[in-house]
């Protein structure tokens, strides 16, 4: 039996600004946009989010909810290198990390470096490091996979840590409501319990026509999942071809200007992470899951590759306007690269394009 650890740091941006500036403590705080134009709320403060402000809501909407909100602008170099700190105290323990964002990954420690048989005491043992490398906290769920795992780490939150014992798989499940799991909101459940599907275990006796109607293509997943079943492994890094970011909201998107936000937001992010990585990319692509679980992807290539986030963003917010967005309710936004180039690769591409002199 495999154990594996979902680690989740609290608050991820607006923590380490609070982190860094003492003034921000104990304040409401929102990272994100300037308010006044089309920005957004990236992350938001335990303190914020009590008045209801969410990431991904417009900067504007939050300041009405709450009108004492601090906002940050972002920095995504600060971020990354916290989150490099923090996988690097993961890879210590284990080689099979997998991270999915800047402020989360999977960890299979079913064999660790602390030759720890219980995954209760791994996942303490790395909250309690992480805390002094950082003074961040982070939540934390042990499960034997990944599904399983990644609900119970947002179990108690901040600060949390969940354990779901195999022998305590089916009374877990037995309490979730089906929009306890990721990528199912509120239009989603509402569907799901108009068919009589209020909780997750309740999807075992479905119709699977039914159940395809509502969810589509991914009726076969929420069926197995239903029962506990996740056979994914944890798969660590691997050399980079690609690099992107999404996010699946809670509530689905209408506006197209909010959309197009959270495009230039993600285009920023990953721009950021060529930069770090000292690439560049030839292809930008913009993933779109609507309200009814259509997913559609539109990609678009240029010569010379580039990791210029203006340049990234406005490749991305093209690529929307090729889409049904503003049009049909949107529930997840995705901004990928793809054709990635070192520096050396890229400068034989530009030589490789010009004209040998003397010739003609």
């Amino acid at each position: 039996m495999r154990r594996i650890l979902h680690v989740d740091m609290d608050a991820f941006y607006a923590s380490v600004e609070q982190r860094d500036d003492p003034k921000l403590r104990g304040k409401p705080v929102a990272v994100g946009g300037d308010p006044k134009g089309r920005g957004v709320v990236c992350a938001a403060s335990y303190e914020a989010r009590a008045f209801g402000v969410r990431s991904a809501i417009p900067m504007a909407q939050a300041l009405r909810k709450c009108p004492k909100l601090v906002i940050v602008r972002p920095d995504f170099g600060k971020y990354r290198a916290v989150s490099r700190h923090v996988n690097e105290i993961f890879r210590s323990v284990t080689p099979l990390v997998e991270p999915l964002s800047l402020d989360e990954a999977y960890l299979d420690v079913t064999e660790n470096a602390w030759n720890e048989p219980l995954g209760r005491n791994v996942a303490r043992r790395l909250k309690a490091e992480i805390l002094a490398a950082t003074r961040l906290t982070a939540s934390a769920g042990v499960a034997p996979n990944k599904f399983l795992a990644k609900i119970a780490s947002g179990w108690k939150k901040p600060d949390g840590l969940t354990v779901i014992a195999p022998e305590n798989v089916e009374t877990f499940l037995a309490k979730l409501p089906v929009d306890a799991l990721w990528g199912v909101g509120p239009v989603t459940a509402r569907k799901l319990r108009s068919a009589g599907i209020a909780r997750l275990i309740e999807v075992r006796s479905a119709d699977p026509g039914l159940l395809r109607r509502v969810v589509g293509s991914w009726a076969p997943t929420l069926a197995s999942l239903s029962w506990g079943v996740d056979d994914r492994p944890v798969v660590p890094n691997r050399p980079a071809k690609s690099c992107g970011t999404e996010e699946t909201y809670s509530r689905d998107l209408v506006d197209r200007r909010l959309m197009r936000s959270e495009v230039e937001r993600m285009a920023g992010e990953v721009a950021a992470w060529l930069e770090t990585k000292n690439l560049r990319a030839r292809t930008v692509t913009l993933k779109v899951r609507y309200a009814d679980f259509t997913t559609i992807t539109r990609s678009e290539s240029h010569r010379p590759a580039t990791r210029d986030p203006a340049a990234l963003a406005a490749r991305g917010a093209g690529l929307l306007l090729k889409t049904e967005a503003g049009t049909r309710p949107v529930r997840l936004l995705g901004v990928s690269v793809h054709g990635l180039e070192s520096p050396e690769s890229h400068d034989a591409a530009a030589e490789d394009q010009q004209l040998p002199l003397g010739i003609g």
